[in-house]
């Protein structure tokens, strides 16, 4: 099997030495004051697992060094690639350079409940490979989540990436830890630059249960605004089509490493 190791051209800007075994990567581009604010609820956690911003370079001011620094970041990585799974691929790339065992994801606009890392932590100590945060199953919780999403997630997204054998409640929300063991797999490969737009979610939920790996859910939480404002970067009917285009070549097996 060949194997590709495609990493995005990027900088990192490093304020802190490794301290933990795992990383807590924030896939950001210019999310403002939503990314300040979760950093400030993430700080205390910052001893759980090293913080690490995955940005496609900001222009808001949001991702300042020395505020970064203020609030506990270990590493500020910046790529001036297209892509939010190219940001993703990146920090995946740095985690496997620094030495982590694992990676936990998350949104940097708000949405997410951060409190929930410990228990991304305990699973991953318990032998899981790939845990998925879930809004929707007993114990979670979502508010104000729009219903063009819910419907999307609950009747389209999550159906067709269960043909993996797994059935994943909440399989968009990028609130997931994966295990190195998982992503050095020779059969996986994630660093590579087919992983552009959005098909790297997609693809390591569905790798991860198709390949045998330990796979479950856990529940947490993902509020949107009161405002009825939506922080997405998935907007436009193009690229819901294209969202869609990519989960399907997902379960084709297009993105699997050739043999």
């Amino acid at each position: 099997m060949q194997s590709l190791y495609e990493k995005p051209s990027s900088t990192a800007l490093e304020f802190f030495p490794r301290k933990t075994r795992y990383c807590y990567v924030i896939v950001v581009w210019n999310e403002g004051e939503r990314l300040r604010n979760q950093l400030a609820r993430m700080q205390p956690l910052a001893g759980a697992a090293d913080i690490v911003i995955a940005e496609k370079r900001s222009t808001d001011g949001s991702t300042e060094p020395a505020f970064l620094q203020s609030m506990g970041v270990r590493t500020l990585l910046t790529t001036d690639e297209r892509g939010l799974c190219t940001a993703t691929r990146m920090a995946i790339a740095y985690a496997m350079e620094q030495g982590y065992e694992a990676v936990i994801t998350c949104d940097g606009n708000g949405k997410d409940g951060v409190e929930a890392l410990p228990r991304f932590i305990e699973a991953l100590e318990n032998g899981y490979d790939l845990i998925q945060g879930s809004r929707f199953m007993p114990g979670g919780e979502h508010k104000n989540t729009p219903l063009e999403r819910y419907i999307g997630v609950r009747y389209v997204v999550a159906p067709v990436l269960s043909l993996c054998g797994f059935w994943y409640t909440d399989p968009t929300n990028a609130f997931r830890a994966i295990s190195m063991r998982f992503l050095k797999d020779p059969r996986v490969q994630p660093v590579r630059h087919v992983f552009v737009r959005f098909n790297l979610q997609h693809y390591l939920n569905y790798r991860a249960a198709q390949l045998g790996f330990k796979v479950t859910e856990i529940p947490v939480r993902r509020l949107y605004p009161e405002d009825g404002t939506v922080p997405t970067k998935i907007t436009s009917w193009r690229i819901k089509a294209a969202f869609l285009k990519e989960l399907f070549a997902t379960i084709a097996g297009c993105y699997n490493p050739r043999q």
